[in-house]
């Protein structure tokens, strides 16, 4: 298989700074407990946590329930939006997935924590789903999965 990309093209992560921050690990089963516990306070109940997919073509088989996807490609530039609606909402925890979250989700996770520290938010922690959407899935399956299709996996 012959490569398109140019010899001297860089990665869409490159024209950003590196992340500095280092973020935690949160494993499925803290997230479902969390999950399980917000869909049984229904619509009116709160919730201090916020789940982002940063898979921007790959979210075929579903996303983590309650989910929003951001796409890691465009991340960057809205995380001063994001801070402000997590910080209007009463959000403590933004915990970051992608496929295996070997690399989207800890570079978008990094880069929100960056930006809390930046604006001295001691309040809100961004975090980074163990394993990412493959895990979960391996590990639950369809459970507490929106869109899910078995066929994708």
């Amino acid at each position: 298989m012959t490569s398109t990309a140019q010899p001297d093209s860089q990665q869409w992560w490159q024209a950003f700074p590196e992340a500095k921050a280092s973020c935690s690990l949160v494993e499925a089963s803290e997230v479902a407990a969390l999950l399980e516990e917000a869909l049984a306070a229904g619509h009116s109940g709160s919730r201090d946590f916020l789940l982002v997919d940063v898979r921007r073509t790959d979210w075929e088989g579903g996303t983590v329930a309650t989910s929003i996807n951001f796409p890691a490609h465009t991340f960057y530039q809205t995380r001063p939006t994001i801070y402000q609606l997590c910080k209007q909402a009463g959000i403590k925890r933004i915990i970051f997935y992608c496929g295996s979250c070997g690399s989207r989700g800890p570079r978008c996770a990094g880069w929100m924590q960056d930006y809390l520290d930046e604006v001295g938010e001691t309040n809100i922690k961004a975090e980074i789903l163990a394993g990412g959407v493959k895990g979960w899935q391996k590990t639950y399956g369809g459970k507490l999965m929106d869109w899910y299709d078995e066929k994708a996996w």
